[in-house]
């Protein structure tokens, strides 16, 4: 063999392992693809989902389901093979990693945050729902948890109403924070509460602030909820996260609620934010939720109205997009097409 040809072959062959090496190196993205369903007037672990006490319910048929994203976990790193994967595959969406995994976030605060986004959601979609079937649902503070090993414990318990703090009637959850502070350790501190619709009152000695040894501590999480006249209770039994559940949560209650079958027995999903006041927003990858949905069965899906053009442009044969807006949107629409499956309703068009 010639030197020439020697130095080709050398180099034709680190060639082909950079080439080899490039291609295995992490890069920074994830992958976002089609997700669990869960139908939301079902059962998970032979409890329902959506549980109602000390109000009247009515039998549900058809599904309605929540859809959700499954994206690259933190400690899963997508080299470049698995980028071009997902750029050819039109139910999945490659995104820089900070977009999912802020960089000033460790996994486990993201995985908390989710956790809290759910139960704010929850709590949102219940008074929604309340407040479109006619129930009126004033705002209160509530408590979201108790710390563990503090003065709280075996005092106060979560869904607690906080009416007042040493007779100061609250209003929001700073405030009980703010009232809290104007004490020292070693202070009592008097909170008026309602359990269960019975008021209560509690004395607490207040420790030391686990991140200030000068600031008092009742070891309570307050959370600006509501004070729901019969308990809504939620059981996902599997570890989802976010808020983008909420509508169809909300329009699981409704359905309960109410004697009209929303879905006629057809197989519905959706998705997307929810506000006490009924409004529903947008939500991050509308294209993997509607290919999960498809792929579940579904054939309509609501889409929350800021997301009517991504959506459009999904592969959508097979199934409706419905636009909506608010919850009362929602339910219209699905009481149309419950009594004509060719009712003109809102939608996305390309």
């Amino acid at each position: 063999m010639s030197r020439r040809t020697a130095t080709m072959t050398l180099t034709a062959v680190l060639l082909v392992a950079l080439v080899a090496l490039a291609w295995l190196v992490p890069v920074p993205y994830v992958a976002m693809s089609p997700g669990p369903i869960e139908n939301t007037l079902g059962n998970v672990d032979g409890k329902p989902i959506i549980k109602i006490d000390g109000r009247r319910t009515y039998p549900t048929t058809g599904q309605l389901d929540l859809t959700t994203v499954a994206v690259t976990s933190p400690d899963q790193k997508l080299d470049v093979a698995g980028v071009i994967a997902g750029w050819v595959d039109p139910s999945v969406a490659v995104v820089p990693r900070d977009y999912i995994y802020p960089p000033d976030q460790t996994p486990d605060q993201v995985q908390q945050q989710n956790a809290e986004q759910m139960e704010t959601s929850q709590q949102s979609a219940i008074a929604a729902a309340m407040r479109e079937v006619g129930v009126k649902v004033p705002a209160a503070v509530q408590v979201r948890a108790v710390v563990e090993k503090s003065p709280a414990v075996g005092r106060l318990k979560a869904a607690d109403i906080l009416v007042a703090v040493d007779g100061t009637k609250t209003t929001s959850a700073q405030q009980v924070v703010d009232l809290v502070g104007k004490h020292k350790p070693g202070d009592r501190i008097r909170l008026s509460v309602r359990r269960a619709g019975k008021p209560l009152d509690v004395t607490i000695t207040t420790g030391r602030s686990p991140d200030d040894p000068n600031r008092a501590f009742v070891g309570v999480q307050p959370l600006d909820g509501f004070d729901f006249p019969f308990p809504v209770t939620v059981n996902l039994g599997q570890d989802i996260g976010g808020p983008s559940a909420g509508t169809m949560f909300a329009l699981a209650i409704v359905d309960k609620l109410t004697t009209d079958n929303l879905t006629g027995g057809k197989h519905i999903a959706g998705t997307g934010t929810i506000g006490a006041d009924g409004k529903v927003g947008p939500i991050g990858g509308i294209q993997q939720k509607i290919a999960g949905a498809k792929r579940g069965g579904a054939t309509t899906f609501l889409v929350p109205a800021d997301n009517c053009a991504a959506a459009a442009g999904a592969p959508t044969d097979g199934i409706r997009l419905v636009r909506v807006a608010t919850l009362h949107d929602a339910v219209t629409a699905l009481e149309a097409l419950q009594k004509n499956p060719n009712a003109q309703v809102a939608s996305c068009a390309r």
